[in-house]
């Protein structure tokens, strides 16, 4: 149970919200199969799940072209970046800002210190080449998402490789988070994983939440090489830590790949539509590869949607971003126009 303050997305159930733009979830919701996989889970709840996700991993280890011992799964993807800082327990990680706040608070939690690494606002916040200088034989860990949320920025192929290289040079760890991998810019959507030797000190983080509509179910897995690693990150979980209930609806999303080609068509029109609307309107849309958008320069913009019944991200809660920096997912074009005429009624009030 949360007892703090909660800091991400999608809490609609906090405020009366009629559209939720601030999880960036495919909006065509959860595949029917899925739903249906979770409905027959119910016959079988009263087993214990299987502890390793036995099936669930060999199809995914066919997907991404690794060995099955090379997956690691469990519920979602937050415990999988806790449960890796556990195990690792890093003393110096090299973090970019604004970046995904679980990265710090699971950090926190294991008494390493992020040495933080501000992103530049008037280049859109994107990692550049810069931060190889910044990699070094003291860096025991890099943590890095691309693409970055709540910025959008991906990190590009080459780059990525030559981080990839500094990185097995330094001896540091890299945690890479991909889970915007699957519903990014066709031109910008690739794993890290069929460049990974064996014995490399990578680990990449997937998840199922946003690709199929899967938040509630909490299912995310770990991409790695790094065997003894992934042990480690095993042994700092509860047993059954993956419900019967998340795996039965793993597998069946697994056999609709084109629920995220039909996000990605359709993010291909309404994205560009989105920031040319709000452009019109006077609010800065910084440019990105993801399925949503940061906007920036309404400091009042959140408060003014949500008295309109729209949930957007408030992210003057990250680390080097500031009040008027909002995130929104891409929706239908229905969504989204609603979205854009409570936002011109906004700035008119």
């Amino acid at each position: 149970m949360i007892l703090g303050n909660y800091v991400h997305g999608g809490d609609v159930y906090k405020n009366r919200v009629t559209l939720d733009f601030s999880a960036n979830v495919n909006p065509f919701g959860t595949p029917e199969p899925v739903k249906a996989a979770i409905r027959a889970a119910a016959e079988e709840v009263d087993c214990y799940p299987d502890p390793y996700c036995t099936t669930l991993r060999e199809k995914l280890s066919a997907l991404h072209g690794v060995s099955p011992n090379a997956i690691l799964c469990g519920n979602g993807a937050a415990e999988l970046i806790f449960s890796f800082v556990q195990a690792v327990r890093p003393k110096r990680v090299l973090l970019p800002v604004p970046s995904f706040a679980e990265y710090e608070t699971a950090l926190r939690c294991a008494d390493a210190t992020p040495a933080f690494y501000p992103l530049a606002r008037e280049n859109g916040f994107a990692v550049t080449e810069e931060i190889l200088g910044e990699i070094t034989p003291d860096t025991d860990v890099l943590m890095l998402c691309s693409p970055n949320n709540p910025t959008g920025k991906s990190i590009g192929k080459e780059l990525l490789s030559g981080i990839l290289d500094r990185c097995r040079e330094t001896g540091t760890v890299l945690f890479l988070d991909e889970c915007f991998q699957d519903l990014c810019d066709e031109d910008k959507a690739f794993s890290l994983a069929p460049m990974l030797n064996d014995g490399d000190r990578v680990l990449l983080l997937r998840a199922f939440t946003k690709t199929y509509g899967m938040a509630g179910v909490r299912l995310g897995y770990v991409i790695s090489k790094d065997r003894e690693t992934l042990l480690r990150m095993s042994g700092t979980v509860q047993p059954w830590n993956v419900s019967t209930v998340a795996q039965y609806a793993g597998l069946a999303a697994l056999s609709c790949p084109e629920w995220a080609e039909n996000a990605r068509a359709l993010f291909a029109e309404e994205k560009p539509y989105l920031a040319r609307e709000l452009r019109a309107l006077g609010v800065t849309v910084l440019p990105g590869d993801a399925n949503y958008l940061l906007l920036s320069g309404v400091p009042t913009l959140y408060e003014e949607l949500l008295k309109r019944g729209i949930l957007v991200r408030d992210c003057g809660n990250y680390r080097g971003l500031q009040k008027g920096d909002v995130r929104i997912a891409v929706r239908t074009h229905a969504e989204n126009a609603a979205l854009i005429a409570a936002i011109r009624e906004a700035l008119h009030a």
